[in-house]
């Protein structure tokens, strides 16, 4: 898997039936029915980002998939985690790129403020995935705040 987006597809391009699908295929349209039926919290799905994603863009999606269902985390504290506190435009520039959203968890990236920011799905979605993970939204623009459970605390 190289990659996911959101949107309805072009006209002008046809599916083949999900029976005539190779397994990996059929793998990833599973587990993203389970995500959304809400019997699955993490995938395990092989993918392969080398030549779509710089090493850094890797570095933040490991991390990035390291943030649990249902937490939000925001760019300076992924960057923190990182070793990088002084890039965290730079993450939020790697995030904004993630070629798998969902699959790497991006919708769980808000601001340092709790705002939304934004999400190549656009933010209605982030937030359907937000409140799917049961993260409370305020609403669905950029101004809008997260009430999650867990906020993490810098001691």
């Amino acid at each position: 898997m190289r990659r996911i987006e959101f949107g309805a597809l072009p006209t002008n391009r046809n599916t083949d039936p999900p029976g005539s699908w190779p397994d990996n295929l059929r793998n990833v349209a599973r587990q993203l029915e389970e995500y959304f039926a809400r019997e699955r919290t993490e995938f395990d799905l092989p993918f392969d980002l080398s030549g779509v994603t710089t090493e850094f863009q890797r570095d933040v999606y490991d991390r990035l998939r390291q943030v649990p269902y249902g937490h939000v985390t925001s760019y300076g504290q992924l960057a923190r985690e990182m070793g990088k506190a002084d890039q965290a435009r730079a993450v939020g520039q790697a995030v904004g790129a993630n070629p798998i959203p969902i699959i790497i968890p991006c919708h769980r990236v808000v601001g340092s403020d709790l705002r939304l920011t934004g999400f190549s799905g656009g933010l209605e979605a982030k937030v359907q995935l937000l409140k799917l993970e049961g993260i409370e939204v305020d609403g669905a623009s950029p101004t809008s705040r997260v009430r999650p459970d867990v906020i993490p605390l810098d001691l």
